[in-house]
């Protein structure tokens, strides 16, 4: 990459994988998740060495210095040589996610409103029905 050549905001975060794609990048720049220096900045805003970045991502926060522009996308094994990850250590260790069933809506199986089988058991109960005739 030619130094003349700007780098967009959106653009180096998705290519050091911090995000899965461009889009989503650039929806946490408008979103105000993507702070340049403590300002929100915008996605377009041109990347320079030496920038300091807090991201908030969904699986956890963020906090890089850039140390060289990168255009294209590679593998995590080189992205990591173009930023230094000062997040601090309870930040990188946040928790990963609350059970997935508290997203999807599902009952935990013996949690919560009594099945057709458990509320037979216990109209018979309290009906003083001990099952025997």
């Amino acid at each position: 990459m030619s130094n003349t050549e700007k780098l967009r905001v959106d653009k180096y975060l998705w290519s050091i994988r911090v995000f899965k794609t461009r889009s989503q990048a650039a929806e946490a720049c408008d979103g105000g998740k993507v702070k340049l220096n403590g300002n929100n900045v915008k996605a377009a805003k041109p990347v320079a060495i030496g920038d300091n970045f807090e991201i908030k991502t969904e699986g956890r926060k963020w906090v890089i210095q850039v140390t060289g522009l990168l255009a294209n996308r590679v593998a995590y094994s080189e992205a990591v040589k173009y930023y230094v990850d000062n997040t601090p250590e309870e930040d990188k260790t946040a928790p990963k996610a609350v059970a997935a069933v508290f997203h999807t809506g599902k009952r935990q199986s013996k949690i919560g409103r009594p099945t057709k089988k458990d509320r037979r058991s216990i109209e018979g109960f309290m009906e003083g029905d001990t099952g025997e005739e």
